[in-house]
């Protein structure tokens, strides 16, 4: 196997799986890339509706789904479809720490909020509403990590939806986040904030047809054979991941590695069944039956 810590800087590229597997490029990287974006049918659901929602002017809409189940790919695609129209801020990073979301808000949209208190930084943001309208934009917040909003937090999201222009609703406001949002959107203290929510959708994990597509779908795109990682090492990473794209790539990224290292041609059910359990017994991942029954990483 290739000891790659004793690597010199001159075998760094032939370390990469990349040409023994005829690939342009890796096709399980973390990074999202809306190039990956594999279109199953709930993937396409939650575009049409987020689209929806954004031509129908609705005031909230929500995207929901587990860790590494796809949203922020759904989400960069819509951006990346938008025209000059639209005036995006997105607000990547949110924590319960945050004691006010409205200096947040403004620094999405480039305004100058330092050093200014809440009454005039909502005049100020009033004013960028007003104007871009008066320009024929509509104005989108994303905010991306909404489950760490607090209730004084969605509330203020809330007040900031009630400014109008002639009568027209001159902001849009998409809440991207985990399950957890959806539970606290479900409190009755936030029983006015949720009527408000035009458009909602929840990713779940990937169905095994849908595993098999997915796997099949980004080795493509690389460049690379679908016959390069078998239908049954596809099915262990399946269900050891519980369907979440993320997870399938980083146990396909990994049997690449494992492969290319062992000079193997493909990757077989066997080598798989390796990497689940070599990468179960360091405790970091979880396996989605581990996960659901709260047991101690063993292996597989």
């Amino acid at each position: 196997m290739v000891n790659v810590l004793q690597a010199s800087p001159a075998t760094k590229h032939t370390l990469m799986y990349e040409s023994h597997y005829q690939l342009r490029e890796m096709p399980f990287t973390l990074a999202p890339d809306p190039a990956y974006l594999y279109p199953s049918k709930q993937h396409k659901y939650a575009m049409t509706l987020l689209r929806y929602g954004l031509v129908s002017r609705m005031g909230f809409c929500l995207l929901t789904g587990e860790v590494g189940s796809g949203k922020t790919l759904v989400v960069r695609q819509l951006l990346g479809a938008l025209d000059n129209a639209v005036t995006v801020g997105l607000i990547s990073t949110t924590s319960s720490r945050m004691e006010r979301l409205l200096p947040w808000v403004c620094l999405a949209f480039g305004l100058d909020h330092a050093g200014k208190d809440d009454p005039s930084l909502y005049g100020l943001f009033t004013d960028f509403l007003i104007s871009e309208y008066a320009k024929g934009k509509r104005v989108v917040l994303i905010v991306d990590e909404a489950q760490n909003l607090n209730f004084g937090m969605l509330e203020e999201l809330r007040t900031l939806s009630n400014i109008n222009a002639d009568k027209h609703l001159v902001l849009q406001t998409f809440l991207v986040g985990q399950p957890e949002l959806r539970e606290m959107l479900q409190q009755p203290q936030l029983r006015q904030f949720a009527q408000r929510i035009g458009v909602d959708y929840h990713l779940e994990g990937l169905t095994l047809a849908e595993a098999n597509d997915y796997v099949h779908h980004r080795l493509t795109v690389a460049g690379g054979s679908t016959e390069l990682i078998s239908p049954e090492a596809i099915a262990l990473a399946h269900t050891a991941s519980g369907g979440i794209p993320r997870l399938i790539n980083q146990l396909c990224d990994t049997a690449l590695v494992y492969g290319f290292a062992d000079q193997l041609p493909s990757v077989s059910a066997e080598l798989m069944a390796q990497v689940i359990a070599d990468r179960s017994a360091g405790g970091i991942f979880r396996s989605a039956t581990q996960t659901s029954t709260g047991a101690t990483p063993i292996g597989v």
